[in-house]
This record gives C-alpha cells, sequence and structure tokens, in this order.
C-alpha cells in the first residue's frame, strides 16, 4: 500500500517536531556521561539519538498503525530486528545520522527515514535539523527538496566530467585494512574525494549537486534505503560494484552511487580494478 500524501506529511512533521524537542536542545550541549560508544570506539550514541527514536517510533506508530518499526538504537540491542525488513510495510529510522559529528558539535547529522515495504522502499526523508529542511520522494514520484515553505524537484547534472574534476566521498575506513591502500592510492585522481561522516548528507550532497559520486562498504540499511531511492529519483545511479541492484535486504557488499550511469561504469572499472588487485 503507498504512503500517502498525508502520511508523507505527518512523518516529516513528526520528524521536525522530535528533532525540535530532542536533538537541537542538546546539540553542543552534551556531557560525557551522554556519550557512548557502541561497536567501536568511533560508533557512537548519545542520549539524543535513544530519546528521538523512542519519541519518531511512537509517532510512526500512530500515522502508520500496524506497521513495524525499526530503528537503529533497537537494532543494535536485538540485531534480529533486521530479520523484519523485506515482511511487509516497514520503516526504519536512523535518529541521528552522523553521531559522530552531533557529539562533536560539528552540524553534519541529520535524521533519516525510509519505509521499506516487502523489500522495496517506496519513501525517503533526509531531514536536517540544523536549517530546517528535507529532500523526500516517493517512488515513481521524483525526489523534492523543501525549505521555508517552498519545494523544487531536483534532477542531477547529466554533465560528463572528467575525475580530477570530480568531488565524492570515499569512506575507506569502512574497509578491511588489506583494502584501504588501495583505495587511498586512488584519491589524487580526483579532485576532492574524503568521508564527510554521515550518508545523509553525502546522498544529499549528490541529489542537490554538489557531489559525483560516494563508495561505501557498509550497507545499514538505515544509511542507504532513503538516500538510494533519494538518487534514483533525480536521476542517479546506485548499485553494487558488481552491478547487482542495491536491496534494503543486503547487509554486505560495497555499494556505488552515482550521478549518472555513464559515471557508474567509468567509476565502478577503476574501483574494481583497484580492490580485485588486494
Amino acid at each position: 500500500m503507498p504512503i500517502s500524501d498525508a502520511q508523507s506529511a505527518g512523518i516529516v512533521e513528526a520528524v521536525r517536531a522530535v528533532a525540535a524537542a530532542e536533538i537541537l536542545p542538546r546539540f553542543r550541549n552534551l556531557s560525557g556521561e551522554d556519550i557512548d560508544a557502541k561497536a567501536a570506539f568511533d560508533d557512537l550514541v548519545t542520549v539524543a539519538d535513544r530519546a528521538a527514536e523512542d519519541a519518531l517510533t511512537a509517532r510512526i506508530h500512530a500515522i502508520l498503525p500496524g506497521d513495524t518499526v525499526v530503528g537503529e538504537e533497537a537494532v543494535a540491542e536485538d540485531r534480529a530486528l533486521l530479520d523484519r525488513v523485506g515482511q511487509g510495510r516497514v520503516t526504519i529510522i536512523d535518529p541521528i545520522d552522523g553521531t559522530w559529528n552531533f557529539a562533536h558539535g560539528i552540524a553534519n547529522y541529520g535524521v533519516i527515514v525510509a519505509v521499506v515495504e516487502d523489500g522495496v522502499t517506496v519513501w525517503g526523508l533526509l531531514y536536517d535539523p540544523s536549517f530546517d529542511d528535507w529532500i523526500v520522494a516517493h517512488r515513481g514520484q521524483g525526489a523534492w527538496f523543501h525549505r521555508a515553505g517552498r519545494s523544487r524537484r531536483l534532477s542531477v547534472d547529466t554533465a560528463d566530467v572528467p575525475f580530477d574534476h570530480q568531488r565524492g566521498n570515499l569512506g575507506g575506513y569502512l574497509y578491511p585494512k588489506a583494502h584501504q591502500p588501495a583505495l587511498a592510492a586512488l584519491t589524487p585522481m580526483f579532485r576532492r574525494a574524503n568521508s564527510m561522516g554521515a550518508s545523509l548528507h553525502e546522498y544529499r550532497q549528490l541529489a542537490l549537486g554538489g557531489s559525483d559520486f560516494c563508495l561505501n562498504g557498509m550497507l545499514n540499511v538505515w544509511d542507504h534505503a532513503a538516500g538510494v531511492l533519494i538518487l534514483q529519483e533525480a536521476g542517479g545511479m546506485s548499485r553494487l560494484l558488481d552491478g547487482t541492484e542495491y536491496r534494503p535486504t543486503m547487509t554486505e557488499g560495497r555499494l556505488l552511487n552515482a550521478r549518472t550511469e555513464m559515471l557508474w561504469h567509468q567509476l565502478a572499472a577503476t574501483f574494481n580494478a583497484a580492490l580485485d588487485q588486494v
């Protein structure tokens, strides 16, 4: 069952309200005891993540009664919750994407919400609390940027740009140590190639025209389901490096996002050649 316009608007308003109540008041206002590490020393969770996820989960249950809600922090406590993705309609929440940035006072974070139905992302939201603007997409209806009561449809630039003019994101630290030197050796090919530390803004930059590509070696559904849909609806391309179509149920693989199909193929050949030599 498609997400209605009223339900879409309701989820957006729920995210804005929760961000205003639970996230923004804590930004640059956290104490050391408000921050914990999860799987790694730099994989952080804060009181704001937990409070925002709890509040947003309750609001989404009210908007989409009977549906399953799966949040990043809930999965951290019970990874078996991921098995529900692909079974009926499931809403995926990343209450604060870019938690390391948020915890260190860097305004490069946000809220990601995706609605997945029978393993297919049908709705996605990338929300920036600092500026109260967002990108939203319904499958088959384009990607739309909203700010200050105005909206515009997004469309990626299709120009062919040489590698040394391209800007993109390489999350080399998300790859095994053995692969990191090969990826690092590629960075001089591009004008800029780094990591923003927040999938939300990497996808936003691609859809808004500030980036050409993003390569990611970790397939957390809360990081990618909404962003992949939004990029595709804006005319870009997202596939695993082996050419497989991305699906929200995937948990392993190398995901390459690019402005255009031609650019995707050029980059895939480059990245695969480098990684295959390891």
